[in-house]
């Protein structure tokens, strides 16, 4: 029986013909077995964009030996491209602030393996679940956010990700704006819930928003932190029905079970390499 290692390749590029042809000839070439193909032509953006899985052991080398070799073909072609490993674990830090669902959700599905990755800390403006975090086993860092020590404080959460060798940093509602420098230094690595369907609602008390604008439907997005507040490319969002007699505390209420949700999809869509950005867009290979 094969092994369920797989590589998973994906890249944007120019589109033109014969794409298809040179990637699947490639991994044919070297007697490769495609297990999952998928491929999306953006007519406007005139970009191609592909996502396949390959079984590993079918190949006659690692993933070092397969960027060299599938090089050549990324350059002719103008290939944004990345190749991953399943067998290695992806590490997501995790940042929470003093709401807990989007936290309790994300360690339950670790713990189940349902989320098959490595959680190498836990990073908090509060103190408040040190006790639940450390029971799980997994280092928790209070880093303290305050207007004065805001370069001083993203420092440091800059060096414990970077010291915990982070893929991934998750926003699991953490109450904060990151500075400039974080989002430019990990474009694509960070994401965020944020407790809306945007573009609408932007920024603080988003259920309070739409309370106030009488809406039918409120929703949870999952998104690419950029420098621009809420603006990052969207990976996934979900929405749920309101009326007129639901307070801005039932909206918090339903929202919850929303935002851990769609928070969940999406970082699983980023962890298996389905997420491909272009500019301020994103195409997601469910």
């Amino acid at each position: 029986m094969p092994s369920s290692r797989r590589f998973t390749l994906s890249l944007s590029c120019p589109d033109r013909v014969g794409i298809v042809a040179a990637v699947s000839g490639f991994v044919a070439g070297h007697k490769g077995w495609i297990l999952e193909a998928n491929h999306h032509a953006d007519e406007l953006a005139q970009r191609f964009f592909m996502r396949q899985e390959i079984q590993a052991d079918s190949l006659p080398f690692d993933v070092a030996g397969f960027r060299a070799a599938f090089a050549p073909i990324a350059g002719e072609f103008g290939m944004d491209w990345r190749i991953s490993d399943s067998g290695v674990k992806k590490r997501v830090v995790i940042l929470v602030s003093k709401q807990e669902h989007c936290l309790y959700d994300l360690l339950a599905r670790w713990q189940s393996k349902e989320l098959d990755i490595e959680i190498p800390c836990v990073i908090s403006n509060h103190d408040t679940f040190r006790g639940f975090v450390e029971w799980h086993g997994i280092p928790f860092h209070h880093v303290p956010v305050h207007a004065e020590n805001k370069p001083a404080a993203y420092a440091e959460v800059q060096r414990l990700f970077d010291e915990s060798h982070g893929d991934t940093m998750v926003l699991a509602r953490y109450m904060q704006i990151l500075s400039p420098e974080l989002c430019r230094d990990y474009p694509g690595r960070i994401i965020n819930i944020h407790h809306s369907f945007l573009p609408s609602f932007v920024g603080a008390r988003p259920y309070h928003q739409a309370y106030e604008r009488g809406v039918k439907l409120i929703g949870a997005t999952c998104h690419y932190v950029t420098e621009e507040l809420d603006q990052g490319p969207i990976i996934e969002q979900d929405v749920i029905r309101i009326d007129h007699s639901d307070a801005p505390e039932d909206m918090v209420r339903y929202g919850k079970d929303i935002e851990k949700t769609v928070l969940a999809r999406g970082l699983r869509y980023h962890l298996e390499d389905r997420v491909i950005t272009h500019g301020n867009k994103t195409v997601v290979f469910r």
